[in-house]
């Protein structure tokens, strides 16, 4: 009897342990969160045989239909600054966000906005505490990335290399953070920046909203020139894009050290972490009276021109 119970178990052990390890992979790569994402391998700075490979993320320059303005590079941009950017979190991550992803970004600033404190790319919940954010600093030259740890605290980190400053020349420049578990890294220009020890980070809660380019003083859409804002769900992808395409600099031509694959050297710098930004409920209150602003002046222009229809 006690020979049939040893091997009952053995055979319960042998079944389980592959369910096990099917459900830790299945729950770390999670693609079930990720749409495919339509990307050109050239923009990658290996070498790719073969089957163009999937990717999987959100491209938030299609997500926000964001207005082409009046650019002449070879590649599209888009001129920003004329209408709020804020979308209900669900219809941009209708299945919420991997918890380990890259942000890939190239953009120019103007003239008026390169001093100004404005965010990239923020998830705020419905009371307007900051789920996760990127930060661009003019003033301090700087970029900021937040979270909301597992405990529901605040984590703000500040990356301020001197290599960062070029970020806020007024040129065209490639940004990308990686978000890992534990680490956050940021690259400009295909380049390591800097890399940061983190806490980890909590899921994102769906019910708030997601916007980009937007002023954290008053709420208001910045001016800058942007090609795209891609969120990858794989967080080795930031180090990998090359800056071949970059439009109007001298990173578009292919003999470019920049366009070869970026530098697997350690960090420059680190530093300790910094506490969140106070006020922030009252930011996001203003960021929500903008858009509710625009959104009425949307309904009531579409009134207007639907009565026009009707009227003599």
């Amino acid at each position: 009897m006690s020979c049939l119970l040893k091997w009952a178990a053995f055979l319960w052990i042998v079944h389980t342990i592959p369910c096990t390890v099917g459900m830790a992979v299945n729950e770390r790569i999670d693609n079930s969160r990720c749409p495919p994402l339509k990307v050109d391998k050239d923009r990658f700075s290996y070498s790719l045989n073969g089957p163009q490979p999937e990717f999987t993320g959100f491209d938030l320059t299609e997500k926000f239909l964001l207005r082409k303005g009046a650019v002449t590079e070879e590649r599209p941009s888009f001129r920003l600054g004329s209408s709020p950017l804020i979308k209900p979190t669900e219809l941009v991550f209708p299945n919420g966000l991997s918890s380990e992803y890259s942000l890939v970004t190239t953009f120019r600033l103007r003239k008026t906005t390169k001093k100004d404190r404005w965010y990239l790319w923020q998830i705020f919940d419905q009371t307007g505490g900051t789920q996760v954010s990127v930060v661009l600093d003019g003033a301090k030259r700087a970029v900021e990335f937040s979270a909301r740890g597992l405990l529901k605290n605040s984590l703000h980190y500040t990356f301020k290399s001197r290599d960062l400053h070029t970020l806020f020349d007024r040129q065209w420049h490639k940004l990308g953070v990686a978000v890992q578990s534990s680490i956050v890294s940021v690259y400009m220009d295909c380049k390591l920046i800097e890399r940061r020890l983190t806490d980890e980070k909590d899921e994102i809660d769906p019910s708030g909203y997601t916007l980009i380019t937007t002023r954290v003083e008053d709420g208001r859409p910045v001016d800058i020139e942007l090609q795209h804002i891609l969120i990858y769900c794989d967080p080795y992808l930031a180090e990998m894009e090359n800056c071949c395409e970059q439009a109007g600099s001298t990173l578009e031509q292919a003999s470019s050290p920049r366009c070869s694959p970026s530098p697997s050297s350690q960090p420059r710098s680190s530093g300790s972490s910094i506490p969140a930004v106070a006020d922030v409920n009252v930011q996001q209150e203003r960021v929500i009276k903008v858009y509710q602003a625009w959104q009425d002046f949307q309904d009531r222009k579409e009134i207007k021109e639907t009565r026009s229809l009707f009227l003599p």
